[in-house]
């Protein structure tokens, strides 16, 4: 399990994952917000972006975290593992709040440096109507992984929490 990718919904958790597999398998981690995003919130031109992320890609180690669906496909040729958190819609809206009241005229630590943590009405729509317009893109996705390749789908915070417990137990055996 060398190369690991983590999506799902915004407030599902996808960085704070990233973070504990990284400190438990001693893998790095490439939070996509952090290359997509330039200064003051300014998308990466998509020619620049594909060529970030196939660099990511071809590294021998990684844990990737977030979605960009346009070169979703790009990093599961790579993937090992995805783990999708399908978590419930109203934690991950009130995880998005939580998260701009945290990090209030701060940057989160996944995100570019010159992006203070903002909330507006675009993300919170994305968030919650995720289920019903990009879950399923997302599902059809996953059921076309290679053999070699695993998946595991999270939809509770106890089932994250089961996962990060057996990985460290497993690190310790």
């Amino acid at each position: 399990m060398n190369r690991i990718m983590i999506i799902g919904s915004g407030g599902s958790g996808k960085s704070t994952l990233a973070q504990k597999l990284s400190n438990i398998l001693d893998l790095p981690v490439k939070h996509l917000d952090t290359y997509y995003w330039n200064p003051n919130w300014v998308p990466k031109p998509n020619d620049e972006w594909d060529k970030i992320v196939e660099q990511f890609t071809n590294e021998d180690h990684w844990i990737i975290d977030g979605n960009y669906s346009r070169t979703m496909d790009m990093r599961i040729k790579k993937v090992d593992l995805i783990i999708f958190l399908d978590m419930q819609r109203l934690l991950c809206i009130y995880r998005i709040f939580k998260r701009r009241i945290m990090y209030h005229k701060k940057t989160r630590p996944d995100m570019n440096v010159e992006c203070k943590e903002k909330l507006d009405w675009g993300f919170i729509k994305w968030v919650w109507n995720y289920k019903r317009r990009t879950r399923m893109n997302t599902i059809k996705k996953l059921e076309q992984i290679e053999e070699n390749q695993q998946v595991i789908i999270l939809k509770t915070r106890s089932q994250v929490i089961e996962l990060i417990e057996r990985l460290e137990k497993n690190k310790h055996a």
